[in-house]
């Protein structure tokens, strides 16, 4: 019986990302833009009901909610050549359409306002499933839509389907000239170290970074960026759509990488890289190379990588046709040469999972590796969210006055370089961080 997952695309960035994410898994289904099933893919033994269902036209359906403030990407994907693959009773955008202003209180709050309508949205689709293991949720920590309505998003299915997973593909910003952007990522961070099960950071400048380096892409637009993390997604999601005979679910997938409930944050990595006509500079992938490769710091999408800190698990998804014996003995060497340093208080081991390629998509490779990492490097990340905060005196009198309930913002000392007596209104959330 297929477990199935429930694609939430919140906000520009999210929905940008899932496009992206949709346009692979239909080339790797063999599914056409119109959600038809092509001729040669109609003996496959993939399983497309864990993202997709059927309509009465035998039609293909993706598992997946568009939802977004403003209609400009949601507008682009409706008049795109995928524009007939998504549910239409799916897809909201808010009647105003005038965005939330890159604040994170107008995004929640339009969020409490409309829950009804989202919830009645998710609820059908859940209904409409036989085995519903969980949710997949991708957005931006820093915008107000992605941020706002992601939060308040995050918090109700964490109320609503409590024995569900909520796995977040959370895009955390580069540095910005927009002074709100840091409140908006603590403010959301808080929402998912308490009410999501998994999170995986996507670090746009660590993106950038192999995008120029690794792919040699003097300038990546956005398109390019979106279908590496596609790539990552897809990758992820591997083992639950060609199964194997372990790793068939993502409960599986996520356990094995988490230790305690509240360290769920983890990275990526992935190797060979391809985005358009642009291909990584490896020409030979035996199942050491790429397990290697995985482990350096220029191939993790995280700033700094794995250089400072300890591993706490791993685990790597190897596709391609694979002999575990292979698996072994680069385990086994691995092991000798020391290549990854792990934590003191936990077992000191890599786990791996082998996986199908999709029989419909040409590789120059013949095997291809992602690793999902729970590093405690992880924590720089949370440092210069924070780090950028306190430097920008970032000033939260924006979000008193949209509404917020009283007990969302109060008095505060003004945390700054410089002393001062002024106090501004700062959100108690952040106090409690």
């Amino acid at each position: 019986m297929p477990r199935e997952i429930i694609a939430l695309h919140i906000g520009q960035c999210g929905n940008q990302i899932g496009t992206e994410f949709w346009k692979q898994l239909c080339v790797e289904h063999g599914i056409n833009a119109e959600g038809t099933v092509e001729e040669y893919a109609t003996q496959g033994d993939d399983r497309k009901d864990v993202f997709f269902y059927q309509a009465d036209d035998e039609h293909y359906i993706p598992r997946a909610l568009l939802i977004d403030l403003e209609p400009g990407v949601i507008n682009g994907i409706q008049m795109s050549q995928f524009s007939n693959l998504y549910n239409p009773e799916n897809i909201f955008m808010s009647k105003e359409g005038g965005g939330a202003g890159n604040n994170w209180a107008t995004g929640y709050m339009e969020a409490e306002r409309v829950q009804d309508e989202i919830l009645e949205m998710i609820d059908r689709e859940a209904d409409g499933s036989d085995s519903l293991e969980g949710f997949l949720l991708t957005h931006s920590i820093s915008g107000g839509t992605g941020s706002g309505f992601g939060s308040y998003l995050i918090e109700r299915l964490n109320d609503r389907y409590p024995k569900k997973l909520i796995q977040t593909y959370s895009v955390f910003p580069a540095e910005s000239d927009i002074v709100i952007h840091p409140y908006n990522s603590l403010l959301t961070l808080k929402r998912l170290t308490q009410n999501a099960d998994c999170v995986v950071i996507i670090d746009n400048i660590a993106l950038n970074r192999i995008a120029v380096d690794r792919l040699k892409v003097a300038n990546p637009s956005m398109a390019q960026i979106n279908s590496l993390i596609s790539t990552v997604m897809s990758a992820s999601t591997s083992t639950l759509r060609y199964p194997g005979y372990m790793n068939n679910d993502l409960v599986g997938l996520v356990a094995s990488l988490i230790p305690t409930p509240r360290c769920h944050f983890l990275m990526t990595g992935y190797t060979p890289l391809t985005v358009d006509k642009h291909v990584s500079s490896v020409k030979k992938t035996t199942v050491l190379d790429v397990m290697r490769r995985l482990l350096q710091s220029k191939n993790i999408m995280l700033t700094g990588g794995a250089k400072k800190g300890l591993y706490i698990s791993i685990l790597n998804i190897i596709q391609g046709e694979v002999d575990p014996t292979q698996v072994h003995k680069s385990l086994q060497r691995i092991r000798e040469r020391k290549l990854a340093n792990f934590i003191t208080w936990g077992p000191a081991s890599i786990q791996v999972a082998l996986s199908k390629k999709s029989p419909y998509v040409e590789s120059a490779h013949k095997v291809s590796g992602l690793m999902l990492a729970n590093h405690t490097g992880i924590s720089t990340v949370n440092f210069i969210l924070a780090s950028s905060y306190l430097r920008r005196h970032c000033v939260s009198i924006r979000c008193s006055g949209r509404g917020m309930p009283s007990s969302t913002t109060t008095k505060r000392k003004r945390y700054s370089p410089t002393t001062s007596t002024n106090s501004t209104p700062l959100s108690n959330d952040l106090g409690r961080m």
